[in-house]
């Protein structure tokens, strides 16, 4: 049941993002306006994966820099005295069968929440389906949220930007269904659905009244694609009418592309399709530092999941000791938020600012010199400081 794995009252959520699972006993009702309101549904029973005052999150290391990244973020919780326990499950990116994939759902599953590193798909054989999108499909993960923001301290073409890129999640091309017909003729299938148009065009609405936005512009290519991305355009369109508030255009994907990279402040909300969404999510992570930076967030009716914005592995610097871990110590400050727990969240997210922007201790993506274990060793530094008070 929802309402006992996401419980506001256990959770004492005070997000001002608009997700299903955030406010698990709680129905949203709209008012004049399009704003929505969220009614408590009653008294709920205890957070499932909550052990004597500590979380459970499953934890998946994923492939590359995964696995160093996952260890930094546990030291820091165990010296931070974070209320937060992991169950590691190791996905095998090699194993052709999916049994290593069922245990990390059914993980998730148990503890609704989780953070992952990216998980390669080594394979190309049309069988094998990727790990990452299997968990999304399977955990009906329909929205991933990537919040784009510059950071003084870095060094970037464009300044001040700050861009929302919320994006489907489950189906469009990566709906895994593909075919060859005949010798040397493959058809790939794109689904789209007016009910996970109609549920992604919502929660961009609802994500913009909550978080003081103003714009959303759905991405789309129905010049070409009339049905499919039709669809997609109408439903956003007839979505946006309960939201007079918030103000609704829409862009051709190649035009925005270039946009993006040229004139990024006209953006604020940016509605994507889910191939879209997955091209115009690394731009806009290049526009502010980089995949080391941002970190992302998919979120369903039950699930959570967190990891770095941009899903790239990072094979060729593993072991190296100069990956940049900002992206993934965002992504386990968006976790605590999750969890309630807010003042962990504060300290640590402030010991990231402080140490990127302050302190200036940039690793080579950034242009500096630091390794891996300096940015982490000055983020302990201050969290310790700040536990100690």
């Amino acid at each position: 049941m929802l309402a006992s794995r996401f419980s506001p009252r256990r959770l004492m959520i005070k997000s001002k993002e608009i997700c299903p699972a955030l406010f698990g006993n709680r129905k949203f009702y709209k008012l004049s306006g399009g704003q929505a309101r969220a009614i408590s549904m009653g008294n709920v029973d205890q957070f499932k994966a909550k052990y004597g005052g500590r979380f459970m999150v499953t934890m998946l290391p994923g492939d590359g820099i995964g696995p160093e990244m996952m260890g930094h973020v546990k030291e820091i919780f165990r010296l931070g005295g974070v209320p937060v326990d992991f169950e590691e499950v190791h996905l095998d990116s090699t194993v052709q069968n999916i049994d290593n994939v069922d245990e990390a759902i059914t993980s998730i599953k148990r503890n609704g929440v989780a953070i992952k590193g990216n998980i390669e798909t080594r394979s190309n054989s049309p069988l094998f389906k990727s790990r990452n999108v299997i968990l999304r499909l399977e955990l009906d993960l329909f929205v991933n949220v990537l919040h784009c923001k510059s950071q003084p301290g870095i060094r970037t073409r464009h300044k001040n930007i700050d861009i929302v890129l919320i994006r489907q999640n489950t189906e469009g091309e990566y709906s895994c269904l593909e075919h060859e017909s005949s010798k040397g003729i493959v058809e790939s299938i794109k689904v789209v659905t007016r009910e996970k148009s109609e549920q992604i065009a919502r929660f961009a609405f609802d994500y913009a009244i909550r978080n003081n936005r103003k714009k959303v512009t759905a991405v789309h290519k129905a010049n070409i694609m009339k049905l499919a991305d039709g669809l997609f355009l109408n439903t956003c369109a007839e979505i946006s009418k309960e939201y007079p508030r918030i103000e609704f255009d829409n862009m051709i994907i190649d035009n925005c592309s270039m946009q993006l990279v040229s004139n990024p402040h006209q953006f604020d909300v940016l509605l994507l399709p889910n191939l879209y969404g997955n091209i115009l999510n690394n731009i806009a992570c290049g526009l502010v530092g980089g995949p080391g930076i941002t970190s992302g967030k998919n979120f369903g009716q039950e699930y959570a999941l967190f990891e770095t914005g941009s899903r790239n592995t990072g094979k060729g610097i593993a072991g190296k000791n100069i990956a940049n871990p900002v992206a993934m110590l965002n992504a386990s400050v968006d976790l605590l938020e999750f969890l309630g727990l807010f003042k962990h969240a504060k300290i640590i997210s402030d010991a990231i600012y402080q140490t990127v922007n302050v302190d200036k201790i940039h690793t080579p993506d950034l242009g500096g010199s630091a390794k891996t274990t300096d940015v982490i060793q000055n983020v302990l530094d201050i969290v310790l400081d700040k536990t100690r008070l």
